[in-house]
């Protein structure tokens, strides 16, 4: 293996300015119920402490599940902390609060909005982690909510990814809320739990975490240097993808050295219909650089997954559009794992069959009344 090859780790956690773990072991929950299962079962195992920070916490099924089990957690002992979002969460049953608090647990929320605060309802907390005695973590793009489930009101069951991390990375995962407690203003005592550092797998990770203050965003950086790395194949999958200068530039310039770069969003079947024509917005550009796009057909796709060379996987919380990488709090994890890329590559080629890949003749001739929406709503990008 050629040296700038083997040592490209150390080189891109230098740049983030994170550490950069070794043995590391990872699990792929594709979809809620795969993943509620494992997180249900760590929370149940808990012995000291559970951290849970979450955008989504919306009453239904999921909600009971995961209240009931962080309340029993509480009142075995274990000390349960929650970030919820201020707008995200908003939708959580009243009672479940006060449920979980007489239970014992602590919960805070992030960025709570008055009525002469209105520019700080567009910085929130789009994290999605749960960590369980600083040793096991998940992070991905499920939130609290029944369309993780099933079929909803809402439509078919979202499609999604969330892995189980253990391992050093674990404790770097709750590096990530643990500021968001404070930042919601909370205390966070010294880790005096004991450990387990032994490897758990053969994985190299970067956990990354990041939010609109202190300039660069780590996110973004993260997204543009993985990118550039890449010598033979890109696949990125993420609902609500927008780009901007930086990003497209970053895509154009993969395929004109050879990559080959695949995109697969969502389709029409979306919660965000706005942000959906101001990503259609640059599909022509990308097309005519043959870049393959899909539009994921049978739900809404919430998995936010990209996969390098089949060596690097990036994975979490953010959306590759420009509210995650500039605006939002978000936390991904770089993992150099060729057995998780070809998991999540194999994922990637069964969500591709299920999916209408673009023609760029045919996209050319669409409708001009839905290019005018097109260009509309791509004026609102950098929010989006």
């Amino acid at each position: 293996m050629p040296p700038a090859i083997r040592l490209f780790p150390e080189y891109l956690a230098r740049l983030l300015g994170a550490p950069l773990t070794s043995g590391d072991s990872y699990a792929v929950h594709a979809d809620g119920p795969a993943a509620f299962a494992a997180m249900l079962d760590a929370i149940g195992r808990a012995r000291s402490r559970v951290s849970f920070e979450t955008y989504v916490y919306a009453s239904g099924e999921v909600a009971n599940r995961f209240t009931a089990a962080f309340e029993q957690a509480a009142r075995r002992g274990v000390d349960v902390r929650i970030v919820l979002d201020a707008i995200g969460a908003q939708t959580i049953d009243p009672t479940h609060v006060d449920r979980l608090r007489l239970a014992g647990c602590r919960v805070a929320w992030f960025n709570e909005v008055g009525a002469f605060e209105l520019e700080e309802v567009n910085y929130r907390t789009h994290r999605k982690s749960l960590v369980v005695d600083g040793d096991v973590a998940f992070v991905g793009g499920i939130g609290i909510a029944d369309q993780w489930l099933r079929n909803t009101d809402l439509g078919a069951m979202w499609r999604d990814t969330q892995l189980e991390v253990r391992g050093p990375a674990a404790v770097y995962i709750e590096g990530s809320f643990n500021e968001n407690w404070i930042e919601s203003g909370e205390i966070v005592e010294p880790d005096l739990l004991t450990h387990d550092d032994g490897p758990k797998g053969r994985a190299r990770s970067i956990v990354v975490w990041s939010g609109p203050e202190g300039g660069a965003s780590a996110m973004k950086l993260l997204y543009l240097i993985a990118i550039a790395a890449a010598r033979r194949s890109l696949d990125i999958q993420s609902p609500y993808l927008v780009t901007d200068g930086s990003t497209e530039w970053s895509l154009v310039e993969a395929r004109r050295r050879g990559v080959r770069v695949r995109l697969l969003v969502e389709g029409d079947i979306t919660d965000a219909k706005p942000v959906k024509f101001a990503g259609r917005a640059s599909y022509e550009r990308l097309l005519e650089q043959g870049i393959e796009i899909y539009e994921y057909q049978p739900a809404m796709m919430h998995a936010k997954v990209v996969v390098i060379d089949g060596v690097l996987t990036i994975a979490g919380s953010a959306n590759f559009d420009n509210r995650s990488l500039e605006l939002n709090d978000e936390l991904n994890v770089a993992v150099f794992d060729p057995a998780l890329a070809a998991r999540l590559t194999t994922d990637f080629e069964r969500d591709i069959t299920r999916s209408a890949k673009l023609d760029l003749e045919r996209w050319r001739a669409r409708p001009l009344h839905i290019r005018g929406r097109e260009q509309l709503w791509s004026f609102f990008g950098e929010v989006f």
